[in-house]
């Protein structure tokens, strides 16, 4: 199975948005621009609303019936482990095989010096990767250091591809390398990619980390030139790891916690047109943000649903901060008390929760307390799903909007 060049992950946590989603996709499709969908849930989100594997496809599978969609789409098992991956097997054709707590692992000596003595033709001579500027040079102590720090992560990663392999024929791989305390250098990518294909790994889509913050939901922090460096260069390593170690050639980076880091779209649009690069892009909870917006644009029942979900997040917002620590950043001085949103009519609440940078009332301390309190509206079980039902024609234009207008147009066009 072949993952197309342009794919965008769509988290859809309630699996009350895939319609919606899918009039997205047909804009940027009828624009020109040929971009798949790949629904993305990972097992803590199954296991906080209740929800299972099957279901995604099901929304899905329905979704496509209703709207008449004949273009191909897939069904990621987002963040799976070994623990994890057979849950997956029946629905997904994608997985994301998360290896984050095997990084830096103890690595054993043998297998470190037979990778070593396999890739010996990187280590003390230049590398010349057209684009990157001046060569690369990988000493052995510094081959050495990053093979014992990555490939206990990579050797994992086999395992759960090869348990996977074993139940399933077709599937597309994707191995997650973001979640780890400093930017991989382009040296160390290569090294990284030179595992996987030691594991025989033949994954599409690999996820590095990149300097800055991604932080659920919002603007990306960080120096945008930095940013901009460094995915250039995570490109032209791919590139030249496709023809040196027999990677597939449709070999393309993914951009983990992506949705809404608009200050970094035009630069990945430009590179990607520059070497005529594949992106893949995980938008995570941002339609699950759109449906609390929805909600609240839609006035009365909606509203009040949308300020008590927040109350209690707020109440409990240890508890929901918790599982997602490294990748949000709240300042608790900035949230408004929730008596003070039971006084905000639909605009204010609308305008604060909204990703817009120019809008005074815009709080992003407010909206990831929001992103990561779907819990409460899982516990809230139909009269959540009603609510849903009820507000469709707010919430599916707000989610079309957003993906398509915000996100994609930015990326693709």
């Amino acid at each position: 199975m072949k993952l197309e060049k342009f794919s965008v992950g769509c988290g859809d946590r309630f699996g009350m948005e895939a319609e919606a989603q899918l009039e997205a996709f047909r804009n940027i499709n009828d624009d020109g621009i040929y971009v798949v969908p790949v629904w993305n849930k990972s097992y803590r989100e199954h296991q906080t609303i209740g929800t299972n594997p099957d279901s995604v496809k099901a929304a899905v599978e329905k979704a496509v019936k209703n709207t008449g969609w004949k273009l191909p789409w897939h069904v990621d098992a987002d963040h799976i482990n070994f623990n994890t991956a057979e849950l997956f097997i029946k629905s997904s054709d994608f997985f994301t095989l998360d290896v984050a707590g095997s990084i830096g692992a103890p690595a054993d000596a043998a297998f470190v010096n037979d990778f070593i003595r396999k890739h010996n033709n990187l280590i003390d001579k230049e590398i010349h990767i057209n684009g990157l500027g001046k060569p690369l040079f990988i000493d052995l102590e510094y081959a050495r250091r990053i093979t014992e720090k990555y490939l206990p992560a990579a050797q994992e990663a086999g395992k759960i591809y090869r348990l996977i392999r074993e139940k399933k024929k077709d599937f597309i791989a994707e191995v997650s390398m973001d979640e780890t305390s400093t930017p991989q250098q382009p040296a160390e990518l290569l090294l990284i990619l030179a595992m996987i294909a030691s594991e025989g790994i033949p994954a599409q889509t690999i996820a590095p980390k990149f300097s800055g913050r991604f932080n659920k939901g919002v603007e990306y922090a960080g120096n945008i030139n930095d940013f901009e460096r460094e995915f250039e260069a995570d490109v032209l390593i791919i590139d030249y790891a496709v023809k040196e170690f027999g990677l597939p050639e449709n070999l393309k980076l993914s951009i983990h916690s992506g949705s809404d880091k608009f200050s970094i779209y035009p630069v990945i649009n430009r590179i990607i047109k520059k070497h005529n690069a594949g992106l893949h892009l995980k938008t995570a909870g941002t339609t699950w943000l759109e449906e609390i917006i929805g909600l609240a644009e839609a006035g009365g029942s909606g509203l009040v649903l949308a300020k008590d979900i927040y109350r209690e997040a707020y109440k409990r917002k240890d508890e929901l901060c918790a599982p997602y620590s490294d990748v949000i950043d709240i300042k608790e001085d900035r949230l408004p008390a929730p008596d003070i949103v039971d006084s905000w009519d639909s605009v204010a609440f609308v305008k604060t929760l909204r990703h817009n940078s120019t809008e005074k009332l815009y709080n992003a301390d407010f909206r990831q307390l929001i992103h990561v309190g779907y819990k409460i509206a899982a516990e809230k079980g139909p009269e959540y799903i009603n609510a849903l039902s009820e507000h469709r024609k707010f919430i599916a234009e707000n989610t079309a909007f957003n993906l398509y207008e915000r996100h994609m147009k930015p990326l693709f066009l």
